[in-house]
C-alpha cells in the first residue's frame, strides 16, 4: 500500500479540497483496508480498485456529515493547506508566476462549488486520466449517469470560469 498512499491522499485532496479533510478519508480507507491486506495483493489493477473504494469512503463521508448536527465554526485560513503550494518552481518571471497562482486559486475555488460527485467525477475524469468506460466500473455508476455529472460538471466550471483569450501581456493594445 505505500507506494499508493500519495496517489490515494492526491485524490483525496482533490475530493474534499482540504488537507485535513484528505488526510482523514486517506486514513480512514487505509485502517479499513488494513485488515486485508493479503486479499489486496490478488487484485490486478489495485490503483482504480483503491481509488473507487477511497471514492465510496469519500460519499460515505460527505452523507455522514450532512446528517451531523455538529457543525464546524472555525476556518481554516486560505493557502495555509494547499498542497500544490510545494510544488517546485518554474523557471517562468514573477509575471507569468502570479498568473498562474490566480488561475490556480480560481480553479480550485470554482472546483470547490461543485457537488461532491460533480467533483470527483471531473478531478478522476479530467485530471486522474481514467476513461468513462473504468469509472463506470469503479464508481460502480451507470455511463449515462457518469456523462451527465461530468458535462454538468463542465457546464458549471465554464460558467464560474469566464475564459480571456489572450493574457495582459498578450493584448493588443490599440
Amino acid at each position: 500500500m505505500r507506494p499508493q498512499v500519495e496517489y490515494l491522499y492526491r485524490l483525496a485532496w482533490r475530493f474534499t479540497g482540504s488537507v485535513a479533510d484528505a488526510e482523514d478519508l486517506v486514513q480512514d480507507v487505509l485502517i479499513k483496508l488494513f485488515p486485508r491486506t493479503q486479499e489486496l495483493l490478488g487484485i490486478e489493477k489495485l490503483r482504480p480498485w483503491l481509488a473507487r473504494v477511497l471514492y465510496n469512503q469519500f460519499v460515505d463521508s460527505v452523507r455522514q456529515q450532512a446528517r451531523s448536527p455538529i457543525v464546524e465554526l472555525a476556518t481554516e485560513a486560505e493557502g495555509d493547506d494547499n498542497p500544490l503550494d510545494a510544488l517546485p518552481a518554474t523557471k517562468d518571471g514573477p509575471e507569468e508566476q502570479a498568473e498562474r497562482s490566480g488561475w490556480r486559486e480560481r480553479i480550485l475555488r470554482a472546483l470547490d462549488r461543485l457537488n461532491p460527485e460533480q467533483r470527483a467525477v471531473v478531478t478522476m475524469h479530467d485530471v486522474e486520466g481514467y476513461s468513462l468506460e473504468e469509472l463506470e466500473t469503479m464508481l460502480e455508476t451507470p455511463l449515462g449517469t457518469l456523462k451527465s455529472r461530468l458535462h454538468r460538471a463542465r457546464q458549471r466550471l465554464r460558467a464560474l470560469l469566464p475564459m480571456e483569450p489572450f493574457s495582459a501581456g498578450e493584448r493588443v493594445k490599440g
